[in-house]
């Protein structure tokens, strides 16, 4: 898995880790079942601390994109390959809808708004 963090973003590194992560996961890079390397591995690569590393992947199993597993690792959950997608799309959303001036309970008003 080839992981690449964007110096010009401006979100938090855990952020960025965890979009990068979704990324490589939408783009087929793994799929459900696969192992990710350890944090360690992916912090060096990344060259960010594995403490970083270690709160985007626990935010990805929040999520439901990552599994942990004792004994197999951290594997991507079945289905993360749909649901990173619509999950990116909505973390976009949000940060659009912050750039406008429009709170996260404003953006759930729209959406109801639309039903």
């Amino acid at each position: 898995m080839l992981l690449r963090l964007n110096a010009a973003d401006s979100r938090p590194l855990h952020e960025q880790v965890a979009s990068a992560i979704r990324h490589a996961i939408a783009e087929g890079e793994c799929g459900p079942g696969d192992r990710l390397p350890p944090a360690r591995d992916l912090a060096e690569a990344l060259g960010v601390n594995a403490n970083t590393v270690l709160r985007s992947l626990r935010a990805l199993r929040d999520e439901g994109v990552l599994e942990f597993r004792r004994g197999r690792g951290v594997t991507v959950a079945d289905g993360a390959d749909q649901r990173s997608v619509l999950l990116e799309r909505v973390s976009d959303l949000v940060a659009d809808a912050a750039r406008l001036g429009y709170s996260k309970t404003d953006l759930i008003e729209l959406i109801r708004g639309m039903s």
